[in-house]
């Protein structure tokens, strides 16, 4: 599925983001719309995603904590994240000079893809409920849409998730929230599309459910 009109939109970024996206659409990487966000795929298994933050934009390597980086230009995105790392660009020059550094690392991470390579989502203080944790490791669709999550939104579903005494409420609740996450959505985000104050919603869209 093209998402030329998804790039032609943007207005931050765009040149630079295109020329992202051509690079990594002649590495043979194929494209689609997933969480909200530009995701490219090797065998229907996803590679990477494009996106765009205030200060750069970026090319998150969703198993980039498994890549080799001597070069150290890969970025974690946060303490907590285990799973995720990223390329950060802040002009077009800037990605054709990288151009030869992230074709390398493509290939590493499909290589590691299609060699069925892991990351085990741990975390000492904080460990995931065993359900959870079975449910990443047996639904790769979830673990993936859950690795590109922020660190803060992983730790608000783990936490709802924990809170439960009974097994099967924990497994409950994991089933409902699946949907949003793999829209790439936190817990408390709003998805009324009307908020004042993303991602939090700030109840600007009550009367939809008033009256």
């Amino acid at each position: 599925m093209s998402l030329d009109g998804h790039f032609e939109s943007l207005t931050r970024w765009r040149d630079e983001l295109s020329e992202l996206r051509r690079v990594v659409l002649s590495c043979g990487l194929s494209e689609a719309r997933k969480w909200r966000q530009p995701c490219y795929m090797d065998q229907e298994r996803n590679i990477l995603i494009l996106g765009s933050m205030k200060r750069h934009c970026v090319v998150s390597f969703l198993k980039g904590s498994l890549l080799s980086d001597p070069e150290g230009r890969l970025i974690q995105p946060g303490e907590r994240s285990q799973s995720v790392r990223y390329l950060a660009f802040t002009s077009l020059e800037e990605v054709k000079a990288g151009e030869v550094k992230l074709r390398s690392l493509i290939q590493q991470a499909v290589e590691l893809e299609r060699a069925g390579q892991k990351v085990a989502l741990r975390s000492s203080e904080e460990p995931l409920a065993p359900e959870l944790q079975q449910a990443l490791e047996e639904d790769h669709e979830l673990r993936e849409a859950f690795s590109a999550l922020t660190p803060g939104r992983q730790r608000a579903y783990n936490i709802q998730i924990s809170q439960a005494k009974q097994s099967a409420t924990r497994v409950k609740r994991i089933a409902q929230h699946r949907a949003r996450i793999l829209e790439g959505r936190g817990l408390n985000d709003c998805v009324c599309g009307r908020t004042k104050r993303p991602p939090r919603c700030d109840g600007s869209h009550r009367e939809l459910y008033e009256g």
